[in-house]
């Protein structure tokens, strides 16, 4: 007899039984990835410490309270386990039939950003704020509906034996599925969210197998969707600015310029050490806007060091390592695109945030994975890594 999850359970084991729990619960556990679950969890350990040194002392943003923002992300960090812990439970395999819904729900919620219920938060029109403090934004559960949208597509007939690789017809129907809710958060506009599901997309492209013409074709679409889009005027002025800003780092100090210019200053102050959590000279003197959001890894540089900043890379390195190990060992195409598409999003989206804190890629306003605060980034991250761990704990062992 199998045990729903693809849990072995003994034939002469009764299904309700005391013994059936636990040998279901034991393999679940030994299953886990544990390297992935303990690197993500130690991320959001260090975050919470660098943002509340961020905000300790922004009585403007704690409304008094120094450790306001602590518990908000030790909270956000809670509610993200319960998600993981939910998304294994269902399964990946189980949300397979319920991603049309989930789908929807995404269009419906990022439509409502552009109603009156929208707000407006650092330039970008992305968020619904609920009340009592707390907003979401829609656009980083979109990131999850258009991996698994395209995955249950691309990997259909592939997975159930009619073909070796996704069809032309196929994959177009799937490219139009995830260009439709591009194309609603470009209008907030959401820049950098566009950016990072571009990538995953061409991510899940390479990962199904389709015909190289397709991705060829993706990029030269992206890069004639670029020109149009700055030479339509679709971008505001901020963003406009922050390009300008990033080819010249020199535009500007004071202006344009600023973010990145202290940003720099910061990391580059922490030396080999750093000058020690809670005794940055830029953070307590709170040079460094958004520090606790998209900034969060200039506290890292300038008050954790070389070794410190340098552990955060590590930690994200460990997580993408085994991501990758999973979608090699998976036996089923839907769970290593789905995998795919979270090493894409994981991988350009911690390179896009400390990369423009090293002034290397322009600002785009995305929070660092597991680290940054922010609810609605911290419950996707934390979903994602569910999906992980299901694919792995429902491959068919081999040892």
């Amino acid at each position: 007899m199998t045990a729903p999850h693809g849990f072995s359970v003994s034939r002469y084991a009764p299904e309700r039984g005391t013994l059936a729990r636990l040998t279901a619960r034991d393999s679940v556990l030994r299953r886990l990835d544990w390297p992935i679950l303990l690197s993500a969890l130690a991320l959001s350990g260090v975050g919470s410490l660098l943002v509340w040194s961020a905000t300790r002392g922004r009585t403007e943003l704690n409304q008094g309270d120094p450790y306001y923002f602590l518990f908000r992300h030790l909270l956000n960090t809670g509610i993200g386990l319960a998600l993981m812990i939910g998304t294994i439970w269902l399964g990946h395999r189980t949300l397979r039939g319920a991603v049309p819904m989930l789908y929807g729900l995404s269009i419906v919620l990022i439509l409502a950003v552009l109603t009156p219920l929208g707000a407006t938060i650092n330039g970008a029109h992305a968020w619904i704020v609920i009340g009592g403090g707390f907003s979401l934004q829609p656009s980083e559960f979109v990131k999850i509906t258009i991996i698994l949208i395209m995955a249950m597509l691309l990997a259909a007939k592939v997975d159930a034996g009619d073909q070796l690789h996704p069809d032309h017809r196929t994959v177009a129907k799937a490219l139009a599925l995830a260009a439709l809710p591009m194309g609603i958060v470009m209008l907030m506009p959401d820049l950098g969210s566009v950016m990072v599901m571009a990538v995953i997309v061409l991510g899940v492209l390479l990962a199904s197998g389709a015909s190289n013409r397709w991705v060829l074709g993706l990029i030269g679409a992206g890069v004639v969707g670029a020109f149009l889009v700055t030479a339509l005027g679709m971008l505001d002025e901020y963003q406009i600015n922050r390009f300008a800003a990033f080819a010249n780092p020199d535009l500007d100090p004071a202006g344009v310029g600023y973010n990145t210019n202290q940003a720099r200053i910061a990391i580059g102050s922490g030396g080999l050490l750093g000058a020690g959590l809670f005794k940055g000279s830029q953070t307590t003197g709170q040079f460094v806007p958004e520090q606790q959001t998209d900034f969060v890894f200039t506290v890292a540089g300038e008050e954790l060091g070389f070794v410190g900043a340098g552990l955060i890379l590590v930690l994200l390195g460990v997580i993408l390592w085994r991501s990758c190990r999973i979608a090699r060992e998976t036996t089923e195409l839907y769970g290593t695109i789905v995998t795919a598409g979270i090493i894409a999003w994981f991988a350009f989206q911690s390179f896009e945030n400390i990369g423009m804190t090293l002034g290397i890629m322009p600002v785009a306003g995305l929070p660092l994975p597991f680290v940054s605060y922010g609810g609605s980034s911290m419950f996707a991250v934390w979903v994602a890594i569910g999906l992980l761990q299901s694919i792995r704990v429902q491959r068919p062992m081999t040892a």
